[in-house]
């Protein structure tokens, strides 16, 4: 959140704010930082509370963030402007070397 003033809970484009594509700080290796440490927290919390029943809803969570990741970045690529030319650059969605 220090290295993107944009970001926001829910997918909008923030156009009042002058809202544009952030290359800096850890956006220069992958597309969504902030799901993915939120993503590590779920999964890591569930395991070191030995929980197994957390850590399956864990796995439930992070099939939706995999989701949210896919359409926020087909929103983005529509509604914002220089968005499509940063995929190019910035290949990883969500998980380094994996996707």
């Amino acid at each position: 959140m220090v290295a993107n003033p944009f970001f926001h809970g829910m997918m909008i484009i923030q156009n009042g704010r002058g809202h544009q594509v952030i290359s800096k700080g850890p956006y220069q290796w992958i597309r969504h930082p902030g799901y993915l440490g939120q993503l590590l927290f779920y999964l890591g919390t569930q395991l070191l509370l030995g929980s197994w029943w957390a850590f399956f809803l864990g796995i439930l969570m992070a099939i939706v963030f995999v989701y949210r990741t896919a359409k926020e970045d087909q929103v983005l690529q529509t509604e914002l402007r220089d968005y499509k030319a940063y995929t190019e650059q910035v290949r990883t969605r969500l998980v380094p070397g994996i996707w």
